[in-house]
């Protein structure tokens, strides 16, 4: 079965490209492309899409963060990627802890799209590379010098800053020669300790200081 995607974008042809992408792009099936998202809590459980892409400065009076905390009200399993041009520290933090599920710059859109949401699917969390540097950085600045956050194990913690730099688990298992199922062994043991469903949660969680 396709995979079936919801687009929120307000620029037509960027929309539009987005979706011919996809349609061209085997394994995906576009449910809805829409230029806001005064709707998209009908959109989102009338459509039920395994993937949403969301652009960030939308019209209407809601933008795609506020948007992404409504859709989260009742849905916090079905990944949300940000795409947007904004790339400072309070929207990729704000859209974060609302919930999205990665954050990726327009610019980067067409080498990465594809790549980001399959890398979404598997439980993932893709950012473009600066963003990702950003996130690393806010969750340095908050982490404890003495403490082992949630008792991660020494591996957990390297592959929670693997995950927040957007490395993939194929990579990561090469990167410490591990398996792939180790690594998601890990991964899961990493989720349980912090209460988390996704790496975007866990790292916001260590990033806002809820050292246990």
């Amino acid at each position: 079965m396709p995979t079936g995607v919801l687009i929120y974008e307000d620029n037509h042809s960027l929309r539009e490209s987005i979706a011919q992408l996809l349609t061209y792009s085997q394994g995906y099936v576009v449910l809805g492309s829409f230029p806001h998202v005064l709707q998209v809590e009908t959109q989102v459980k009338q459509l039920q899409p395994e993937v949403i892409l969301m652009d960030i400065d939308m019209p209407g009076g809601i933008n795609g963060i506020e948007a992404v905390k409504r859709v989260r009200a009742f849905d916090k399993k079905t990944p949300i990627i940000m795409l947007t041009v904004f790339d400072d520290q309070a929207n990729v933090l704000e859209a974060i802890f609302a919930g999205a599920s990665g954050y990726l710059l327009k610019k980067h859109l067409s080498d990465r799209l594809l790549e980001a949401m399959q890398e979404v699917l598997t439980g993932g969390a893709p950012m473009s590379p600066n963003v990702a540097r950003m996130v690393i950085a806010s969750m340095h600045k908050y982490a404890p010098a003495t403490e082992t956050p949630y008792q991660l194990t020494a591996r957990e913690q390297e592959i929670l800053t693997a995950l927040s730099r957007g490395t993939g688990y194929k990579a990561i298992a090469a990167q410490y020669y591990i398996s792939l199922d180790t690594v998601r062994t890990h991964i899961k043991n990493i989720y349980q300790k912090m209460q988390v469903h996704s790496q975007l949660e866990a790292v916001a969680k260590f990033r806002d200081g809820g050292i246990s």
